[in-house]
C-alpha cells in the first residue's frame, strides 16, 4: 500500500520503505471501494457513527449505533475484531497514541468516557464529569492529553494517565472542538451565535486570544431570508494552520486561523442535515456524525462525506500567510476537482489514513478505499 505524500516521518525503522505517493486530482480520482463491511458486522437499520485511523494508519477503529466497536487491519483489508459497550453504548471511539486502545463516549446511562483496551478487552480508566451529551472528542497530537465537549455544560482536559478532569471551561450550545498540529492551540465553534475561539492550551482557562465570526449572510440569502447559516458539525487544521470548518449543510468553509478571515467556501456537495436521525447526531437537528468532513494527510485537499453517498474532493489553492491587519480578502468559491461515487447510502463519517493512500468512508456499511 502505498504511502500519502505529507504523511508523518516517525513510523518505527522496522517498517519498510513505502513509495510515496503524492496526492492529486489525477489519483484521487482513481480511488474506489476496495473493501465493503454490512452486516452482520453492523446491524441492519444501524449507521456507523465515528471513524478514525491509528497514528502509524495500521488500524482503523468504527462506533456505529448498533453499541459495537470494531477495528480494522489497514494492511491486510480485514476485520480483526468487534467489541461491545450494550450497557453504556459507543460514539466518538478515538485511537489514543497506541493501537491498543481506545478512548470514546458513552451515549446511554451517563455521560462517561471510556478508555478501553483491545487487547483483554477491559476498562482501563473511566472519565467522570461530563453532565449532559459528550458532542466532541479530540486526543492531543503530541501527548496523552485529550480535550472533550458537552452540549450546554463544558469542554474538559483530561491525561489518560488520572481520572480527574485537569481542567474545565463552561460554555452554552453545542460545541465542537479541535487541535491545531502543534497541539498547543485548540479552537471551539459553538452553533449558538456562529464562531470559532482558539485557546492556548497553556492557559486553559484564559479567554481565547482570538475569535472569529461565522458569517456568510450575502451568500447564504440567496437561498433563504433571513439567511440561516448552517449547523457547525466540525472543525480540522491542517498542516499550515488552515482551519476548515464543516457544516451539516450545502457549504464548509476553510479559515485563516492566523488572521481569522474566510478564505474559501466550498460548494459542490449534498449536506447531512437532509438525514434526520436524532440518535446519529451531534447536533440532533443536523443528521451530522462529526466527522462529515477532513484533510488530507498533505493538507491540500478538503474531502466530504454527502446525503447522496458521493465523496468529493476540493483543491484548496496555495495560501500565503497574511498579517494579522491585512484587509479581509473575498471569500473565494472552490468546487469540486474530484468525486467518488459507489458509497450506498449517506456517508456519514470519513477520514483519509494518515500514512497510506486509503479512506473510508461509514454509514451503514464501512467501506475501505484504494487508488485503482
Amino acid at each position: 500500500m502505498a504511502a500519502a505524500a505529507g504523511a508523518s516521518s516517525s513510523a518505527s525503522a522496522s517498517r519498510p520503505a513505502a513509495k510515496a505517493l503524492k496526492l492529486n486530482s489525477n489519483n484521487l480520482g482513481a480511488f474506489k471501494i476496495s473493501k465493503l463491511f454490512g452486516a452482520p458486522l453492523i446491524d441492519a437499520g444501524r449507521s456507523v457513527t465515528s471513524v478514525g485511523f491509528d497514528d502509524r494508519g495500521d488500524y482503523l477503529v468504527s462506533a456505529s449505533d448498533d453499541d459495537k466497536i470494531h477495528i480494522w487491519d489497514c494492511n491486510k483489508g480485514r476485520h480483526v475484531k468487534t467489541l461491545y459497550s450494550k450497557k453504556y453504548g459507543v460514539h466518538l471511539a478515538r485511537f489514543t497514541h497506541k493501537s491498543t486502545a481506545v478512548i470514546y463516549a458513552s451515549n446511554k446511562e451517563d455521560d462517561t468516557i471510556r478508555h478501553h483496551s483491545l487487547i483483554d478487552n477491559t476498562y482501563l480508566q473511566y472519565y467522570r464529569g461530563h453532565k449532559s451529551r459528550v458532542t466532541s472528542l479530540q486526543m492531543s497530537p503530541i501527548d496523552d492529553t485529550f480535550l472533550s465537549a458537552a452540549k450546554n455544560e463544558a469542554v474538559r482536559f483530561w491525561d489518560l494517565r488520572t481520572p480527574q478532569c485537569q481542567a474545565m471551561l463552561p460554555v452554552q450550545g453545542h460545541p465542537v472542538i479541535a487541535y491545531d498540529a502543534s497541539g498547543r492551540v485548540f479552537a471551539i465553534a459553538l452553533n449558538e451565535r456562529p464562531s470559532v475561539s482558539l485557546y492556548d492550551v497553556r492557559n486553559f482557562t484564559a479567554r481565547p486570544f482570538l475569535v472569529i465570526p461565522i458569517s456568510d449572510d450575502d451568500f447564504l440569502s440567496q437561498f433563504s431570508m433571513p439567511p440561516r447559516m448552517p449547523v457547525i458539525a466540525s472543525l480540522a487544521f491542517n498542516p499550515n494552520g488552515l482551519l476548515l470548518v464543516g457544516t451539516a449543510g450545502d457549504v464548509h468553509y476553510v479559515l485563516e486561523s492566523f488572521n481569522g478571515h474566510i478564505l474559501y467556501r466550498l460548494r459542490g456537495h449534498e449536506g447531512l442535515e437532509r438525514v434526520q436521525n436524532e440518535d446519529l447526531s451531534m447536533v440532533s437537528e443536523s443528521g451530522a456524525s462529526g466527522q462529515e468532513c477532513g484533510w488530507t494527510p498533505d493538507g491540500n485537499y478538503v474531502f466530504s462525506g454527502s446525503q447522496s453517498g458521493t465523496i468529493r474532493f476540493w483543491h484548496i489553492p496555495h495560501h500565503q500567510e497574511q498579517p494579522a491587519d491585512a484587509p479581509r480578502p473575498m471569500v473565494q468559491n472552490v468546487s469540486p476537482s474530484v468525486s467518488r461515487e459507489g458509497h450506498q447510502g449517506a456517508s456519514r463519517a470519513v477520514a483519509f489514513n494518515p500514512r497510506s493512500a486509503m479512506m473510508v468512508s461509514g454509514g451503514s456499511k464501512v467501506a475501505l478505499w484504494l487508488p485503482d
